[in-house]
């Protein structure tokens, strides 16, 4: 596979910042309220990556409407924690210098509202380097990755997809560059397993966020 990138694209949760405190803190939290039996830790974990509307549908057999109240408890909670529950990753910060410095256009993808996913980067110094921070829509909704990828491209001016590549953590992330058609890159190092990166097809792993240069820049 030719590595010509000039557009790099990062999911934001267990790519850029290990967020799992926060988010397992909101589901407990938002379970609580709903007096809704909390899951063990396993199944805890899984919340980490997908979309909230999936997670409390998927993991705790919600219905709609039970999963939009509890999204609205989870994000009641989030939006008070979502910086000081959170920590980049070491090497990242180093990554995106990098990156930025070799000229090429980056961008985060993530499916967290905007609400959120902006102070977190603002909050950590890593702004400056993006082109633009894609989220889901304002309004909390959530939407597939495919189409916050491709609002991400756009931002981004990049019109060939051999180019470009996604960088995140979970399956959603490695599906999401699949449908649109770009490369993607599975961060071993967040939230996801090597067996799920490969199942669901990840062209490359980085281990580490050190490696992510070394697979994008070799």
């Amino acid at each position: 596979m030719s590595k010509n990138f000039r557009t790099v694209l990062f999911d934001l949760d267990g790519t850029l910042t290990d967020s799992s405190a926060g988010i397992l803190n909101c589901v407990r939290y938002a379970l609580d309220k709903m007096n809704w039996d909390i899951p063990n830790e396993t199944v805890l974990k899984k919340f980490l990556g997908p979309p909230l509307d999936y997670s409390y549908a998927e993991f705790c057999g919600m219905n709609a409407e039970q999963v939009r109240e509890t999204v609205t408890l989870h994000r009641e909670r989030y939006k008070e924690y979502c910086v000081t529950e959170n920590s980049l990753y070491d090497g990242v910060y180093e990554v995106l210098e990098r990156l930025y410095g070799e000229g090429l256009r980056l961008a985060v993808a993530t499916s967290k509202p905007e609400r959120f996913s902006v102070p977190i980067v603002e909050s950590f110094g890593i702004k400056k380097f993006f082109t633009a921070v894609c989220c889901a829509p304002a309004n909390g909704a959530d939407v597939g990755k495919a189409a916050v990828i491709k609002n991400a491209l756009a931002a981004c001016d990049e019109d060939d997809l051999s180019r470009a590549v996604m960088v995140g953590d979970r399956f959603y992330d490695i599906e999401g560059a699949k449908a649109v058609g770009i490369a993607s890159i599975g961060a071993l190092y967040g939230y996801g397993s090597r067996v799920e990166l490969e199942k669901y097809g990840a062209d490359y792993i980085a281990e580490s966020p050190d490696e992510i240069v070394k697979i994008i820049l070799k």
